[in-house]
């Protein structure tokens, strides 16, 4: 570990990574914290030792001019604070530790050890992985999210998915793992990309994780010209699928299954916590800026459109849904989503093998492994 500057005194932190690579498809999640590092102005005080953790051949280092003076960057993962002065619009002060790097080449175990070193040495409460995999999701459709923990408790406490995943993972899932056997709860959020549109970036899906994490952690998240990026990115994808017959049709088959499997969660309840959620975003205190759906993304868990929301209940409660065939799993079975509500592998953010499967390798494994 390489520390650039002292170590911060922090306020209730909490830890939210990415990684680029395997579990990083459209750069959705890296690009996620890259924007809270830049909203927010990140200090970076520490980095990994490139030496010790990358293949120079795999992840070569740039070459840049400073002022004339040529100078190198070296693949490696940063860790840096931002601290939020008005955390939920009341005045309540927070920080977070962003980890911002690319998945290790080697000695995954000793990389994930030096990073809860410092989750323990800085206080941190709860660790958030974002990932982003392949899956058949249609591009017009929002963006199913998944959240998983291997944390029994933090799962009832938060309303989250266990992972039940079996199969190859990334770092993602080691470093879950890690914080498991560390007593750290961990939680990861996973975006799920069309995998026929998968080459970065994927705003669209960047602000699908914001806004999960949002409603995770209770905080407001400055959004700066994320949603305006979102809605081109959409209507550029749009464009070029009515270009193409083919396509068009597969986007509709794939529309088709998804409002289907959507069918159900249509429910009293599901509708009154997204109601709840709408009132809340139209706080006068939130302002713009502020990361809200618009239309564009979906933070929901698939078994719970508002599952892990750390607001205070409502102050009626409401009857309890009839039960289902397929409640018990939510929709990981249904169309067109079973990519992402299996995320527990996500796949290589360029391939379609997971696409064809249907169970993205590192997705909700990675946050429950």
């Amino acid at each position: 570990m390489i520390e650039l500057e002292g170590v911060p005194e922090l306020i209730d932190p909490v830890m939210v990574a990415a990684f680029e690579g395997w579990n990083d498809a459209g750069d959705a999640a890296s690009a996620a914290v890259a924007h809270l590092d830049r909203e927010w102005k990140g200090e970076v005080f520490a980095a990994l030792d490139a030496e010790d953790y990358y293949d120079f051949q795999v992840n070569r280092p740039t070459v840049f001019l400073d002022g004339g003076v040529r100078k190198i960057t070296w693949p490696t993962t940063r860790l840096s604070v931002v601290r939020i002065g008005d955390a939920d619009g009341k005045g309540r002060k927070r920080d977070l530790v962003l980890v911002r790097g690319i998945e290790p080449s080697m000695r995954w175990r000793s990389f994930c050890n030096e990073i809860l070193g410092f989750a323990h040495e800085l206080g941190v409460e709860m660790l958030v992985v974002l990932g982003s995999l392949l899956g058949d999701t249609p591009h017009t459709r929002p963006v199913p999210v998944s959240g998983v923990t291997s944390d029994a408790e933090l799962a009832g406490r938060l309303d989250l998915e266990e992972s039940r995943y079996e199969g190859p993972t990334g770092i993602v899932g080691i470093l879950q793992e890690a914080c498991t056997h560390a007593g750290v709860p961990a939680v990861s959020l996973w975006a799920a990309v069309p995998h026929y549109v998968s080459q970065p970036p994927n705003p669209k899906a960047s602000l699908a994780l914001l806004n999960r994490l949002e409603d995770l952690l209770d905080v407001r998240i400055p959004l700066g010209e994320l949603s305006e990026d979102a809605r081109a990115w959409q209507l550029g994808v749009d464009q070029l699928a009515a270009e193409d017959s083919e396509v068009a049709e597969y986007v509709q088959s794939l529309e088709e299954a998804r409002d289907t499997a959507d069918l159900p969660e249509a429910s009293g309840e599901a509708i009154a916590r997204e109601f709840e959620r709408y009132l809340r975003r139209r706080d006068p205190q939130t302002g713009p800026g502020v990361a809200t759906e618009g239309g564009l993304t979906d933070s929901s868990f698939h078994r719970d459109p508002a599952a892990g929301r750390t607001r205070p209940p409502r102050p009626a409660p409401k009857e309890p849904r009839e039960h289902r065939p397929g409640d018990d799993t939510g929709t990981q079975d249904a169309g067109p989503d079973k990519g992402a509500a299996d995320s527990d592998g996500a796949a290589p953010a360029g391939g379609a093998d997971a696409a064809d499967s249907g169970r993205p390798e590192d997705g909700p494994e990675d946050s429950g492994n």
